[in-house]
């Protein structure tokens, strides 16, 4: 493959990088980017690989080495001629390890664990059967070795595809669809939020949309969101659940907070503005797990919104003002 790397890279690391992408291009991964974004992919292959001389030294998830996108950026620094920015650090798991972690030569830790698969502080590491493959590059046996890996990886997703299914979260909706969430933190608030919140405060609302951490478009009402003027559904200010009472013509906009922020001003200001040409009346709700996690985003909630709780369902707190005060009478 003839790409130009960036300068400052020795031969060794040259002669590294070269031949992962041979590797990764003979596994399956298209090879099709620019020469920088190749270059990138395969040295974050090669960092969570521990990979610093030669091939012999990988190490996979069997080994216990995982590296977040922070440290794979320390390592790429330290041991590949990079001064890659540390802020920079959500282009490895959007760019860089997009397509190995698609083609399962990186996995994540969450498919080890149950952390949710948004969780910020997720690692990497060369999936076993990968870092057992690259040890034999250019050896005798490496055109063997290589189709081995590929007939094992193919029965190795489909045993974790079956694993996830088992793992799912059910959820049903109020007008009895059933659904299937990720396992995670945040869909087991979502959850809370269709089966314990929108029947007590929902007033019979139907849920109109609902994300998935694995799948953002997992339910959608496309016929009611036209109705009633709700903005497209690719836009970035979309919330966890839009919910829509038609009795009383309320639409809910509700953000289940796990590792991302409330509705706060801002959020809520720019949802208005999004909802011009709605003909609901919105109610902007941020759902927490537990009061802890509500004390830690309560100094970014937006006024005239409301907050619901999942440990404790029967009580909201509103963020607003007189019109609650009557009910003391």
């Amino acid at each position: 493959m003839k790409i130009k790397l960036k300068e400052n890279k020795t031969e060794e690391v040259g002669v590294l990088i070269f031949s992962m992408l041979d590797i990764l291009g003979k596994v399956g991964i298209p090879l099709n980017g620019t020469a920088r974004r190749l270059e990138r992919m395969a040295m974050a292959c090669l960092a969570v690989g521990d990979i610093r001389t030669n091939f012999q030294e990988a190490k996979s998830a069997d080994d216990d080495f995982f590296l977040t996108s922070r440290e794979i950026i320390a390592y790429e620094n330290e041991n590949y001629g990079e001064h890659i920015s540390s802020g920079s650090y959500d282009d490895i798991r959007r760019k860089d390890l997009e397509l190995p972690v698609q083609a399962e030569v990186v996995v994540k830790s969450s498919s080890f664990d149950t952390q949710a698969t948004n969780n910020p502080k997720r690692a990497y590491a060369l999936h076993p059967l990968f870092a057992d493959l690259v040890k034999h590059y250019n050896m005798p046996q490496w055109e063997e070795k290589l189709e081995s890996y590929l007939n094992k990886i193919q029965l190795f997703k489909e045993e974790l595809e079956r694993k996830r299914e088992l793992e799912k979260i059910p959820v049903r909706l109020p007008s009895g669809i059933d659904l299937q969430l990720s396992v995670g933190e945040h869909n087991v608030l979502q959850k809370s939020i269709v089966e314990d919140f929108l029947p007590r405060f929902g007033m019979g609302a139907e849920v109109l949309y609902i994300g998935d951490t694995s799948d953002k478009f997992l339910y959608m009402d496309q016929d009611m969101l036209k109705q009633i003027g709700f903005f497209t559904l690719e836009h970035e200010e979309l919330p966890d659940v839009v919910a829509y009472c038609k009795d009383k013509n309320l639409l809910f906009l509700i953000e289940a907070v796990h590792s991302t922020g409330p509705m706060s001003e801002i959020r809520v200001r720019k949802l208005k503005k999004q909802l011009e040409k709605c003909t609901a009346v919105p109610i902007f709700v941020t759902a927490f797990l537990g009061k802890k996690s509500f004390r830690r985003w309560a100094m970014e909630i937006a006024w005239e919104s409301e907050v619901w709780i999942a440990d404790n369902p029967e009580h909201m707190i509103h963020f607003n003002g007189y019109k609650f005060l009557e009910i003391h009478k």
